[in-house]
């Protein structure tokens, strides 16, 4: 894996993730000409194509790259650490703190508001970091050193039952209007309405990167264990470590913004690797821009299939993942 390969991987996947976010903004049950819309000539407030383009479908569309890049290299960096194939950014019940986060603060209506967070981000953040931490202290409990990733695994899978029930008994107490409301964000809605939310998960999805841009030496070797890793010069438990958190960080701010949307932290880097290797080098790179565009994508057909009437996005990745899955599942049995 030279350089000049990574930077052909990155050009090849590049490019089509350019092409697709530039173009989606101008699809819809409205068609935006970019040359009306950066026409300076016109002003703002009645340049139509402008306002449609940069104030309700541009902070949707980056919003679908930040979410779609951050859930599949998780799901890359998740799959590395576990040494699991079917691992998601979901499996460690991250995703379930957060829903339990957003359904709390929809059903009780709290107005809380830190910063660019408003109360239903907020909450959904907090939900996750309380899962990873609960997740992670279980798991280093019961290890010498290092985290333990059975445990790791069968924390995540209670944790997720856990909230799940919580989730219920907290919908039961709701209205009709906050119920349709949860659930709606339960299943996955790019429609942030402004640049807040992204504002606020900048600084966190930055953090993740670089704990992404240190991980994919570490992850190479990790795939062979733990043993053979520490064999060959590996700080196991440091590695361990920056993997979980890092990817845990990308996906509670992933979930802040665009609510539970699933599959693409699987079905991405399963792909990628068809196309390109197991190097973590090129997996990673490719994954971050294959995960934009694809949810990018079908965050375009969620709005333009049925228009006017808009599909969450998480039922169009749904129902691409689940084929996926299943065969994911036959042909790893």
């Amino acid at each position: 894996m030279t350089r000049s390969r990574l930077l052909r991987i990155a050009l090849v996947f590049g490019l089509p993730t350019a092409l697709v976010c530039v173009l989606a903004p101008t699809l819809g049950s409205v068609r935006v000409s970019l040359a009306k819309a950066f026409d300076a000539s016109v002003p703002f407030d009645r340049n139509v194509d402008a306002q449609i383009l940069f104030v309700a479908r541009l902070p949707r569309t980056i919003a679908g790259m930040i979410v779609g890049s951050a859930l599949a290299t998780a799901g890359v960096v998740f799959q590395g650490l576990l040494r699991n194939p079917l691992a998601t950014p979901f499996t460690l019940g991250i995703s379930s703190g957060a829903a339990l986060g957003a359904m709390l603060a929809i059903t009780f209506h709290w107005a809380l508001a830190v910063g660019p967070f408003s109360a239903v981000p907020l909450a959904s953040f907090v939900g996750s970091l309380a899962a990873v931490g609960m997740v992670y202290a279980l798991a280093t409990a019961r290890a010498r050193r290092g985290l333990s990733t059975n445990v790791l695994l069968l924390a995540g899978v209670t944790l997720n039952a856990f909230f799940s029930a919580l989730i219920l008994f907290v919908q039961y107490f709701a209205d009709f209007a906050d119920a349709f409301r949860a659930i709606r964000w339960l299943m996955g809605d790019l429609d942030v309405s402004s640049y807040q939310p992204i504002y606020a998960a900048l600084p966190l999805l930055a953090v993740a990167a670089i704990g992404f841009a240190w991980l994919p030496r570490a992850l190479n070797v990790l795939t062979l264990g733990p043993e053979a890793a520490e064999a060959r010069g590996i700080d196991v438990t440091r590695a361990q470590r920056v993997a979980f958190f890092s990817a845990s960080l990308a996906t509670g701010a992933a979930v802040s913004i665009g609510g539970p949307i699933g599959f693409i932290g699987i079905i991405v880097p399963h792909l990628v690797r068809l196309l390109v290797g197991s190097d973590h080098r090129a997996v990673l790179i490719a994954s971050a821009l294959f995960g934009a565009a694809f949810l990018v994508l079908c965050d375009t057909l969620a709005r333009t299939v049925l228009a006017p009437i808009e599909l969450p996005v998480g039922v169009v990745t749904a129902l691409i993942g689940g084929p996926f899955f299943l065969w994911l599942l036959i042909a790893k049995r």
